[in-house]
């Protein structure tokens, strides 16, 4: 006989469903839905302050319009499927990656480097920043959580890390964040933090794995291809989207 499965996630019996030890009728009645995320994820309740950090994270992905690419993925699916929701909503998924809603996660990890670097070398944030900037020039990788296509400053930063202030504080992950775009302004040239970066100093501030940069942007993602889905049943024809396109390849051969 095969060993079963084995899950510290729910727990599930006639009569009874336990998430994290917790029953989930006292959830529906006292938590909020981000309560239920965060305990999902981390084992414990939040506090105010992770919650409310959470809550926005998750806002501040839910959607960038029609033209990000999971969304238009996923109207792209719906234009010509209208026989299953999650098939298209799975097709906006699939657009997830390291270039699009994935940097995050590649963001946590350069914090954790750079942050331990800085410890590890009893050298300043700023001076671990330069370090890490310099070696990504040098080795010509990007760096995870600057840049944006459509913003030269993307709205959404700066009231997450307003947000994450605790008084006057500023969390060494922001810090780092912000001393790794200076460095790169001055040696590569100016690009904004963007949602991707925000989101990574945030849960690496509230003790996420990395992993977590690309699985809370997905949980918040979800939302907004729903309502991408359903708006395009809702208000347009099916097999609507037709992607203009040019013919470049060889001339007609002769039979």
């Amino acid at each position: 006989m095969l060993p079963p499965w084995r899950t510290a996630i729910v727990q599930a019996r006639d009569g009874e469903i336990r998430i994290r030890g917790r029953d989930i009728t006292a959830l529906m009645r006292e938590a909020t839905f981000t309560d239920t995320i965060f305990l999902l994820h981390r084992g414990a309740m939040p506090g105010p302050r992770e919650r409310r950090l959470l809550d926005a994270i998750l806002t501040s992905v839910a959607d960038h319009g029609a033209n990000a690419p999971s969304c238009a993925a996923a109207r792209l699916s719906a234009s010509g499927n209208r026989q299953s929701v999650s098939a298209n909503i799975a097709a906006g998924l699939l657009t997830i990656g390291d270039e699009h809603g994935g940097a995050g996660e590649q963001c946590m990890e350069m914090i954790a480097a750079g942050l331990a670097r800085a410890r590890d070398q009893a050298i300043s944030i700023a001076d671990a920043a330069a370090i890490i900037v310099d070696e990504a020039r040098e080795a010509g990788r990007r760096l995870p959580g600057l840049g944006h296509r459509v913003h030269t400053v993307d709205p959404r930063v700066e009231v997450l890390f307003a947000l994450a202030l605790e008084g006057d504080r500023e969390p060494d992950a922001i810090t780092f964040l912000r001393a790794v775009q200076r460095s790169a302004s001055e040696t590569i040239k100016p690009l904004p933090i963007n949602i991707d970066g925000a989101l990574a100093a945030l849960l690496h501030d509230l003790g996420f794995p990395p992993q977590a940069g690309k699985l809370l942007f997905i949980i918040g993602r979800v939302a907004g291809l729903a309502a991408e889905v359903a708006e395009e049943y809702a208000r347009e024809k099916p097999m609507r989207i037709r992607i203009p396109l040019e013919y470049d390849g060889v001339a007609p051969v002769a039979d």
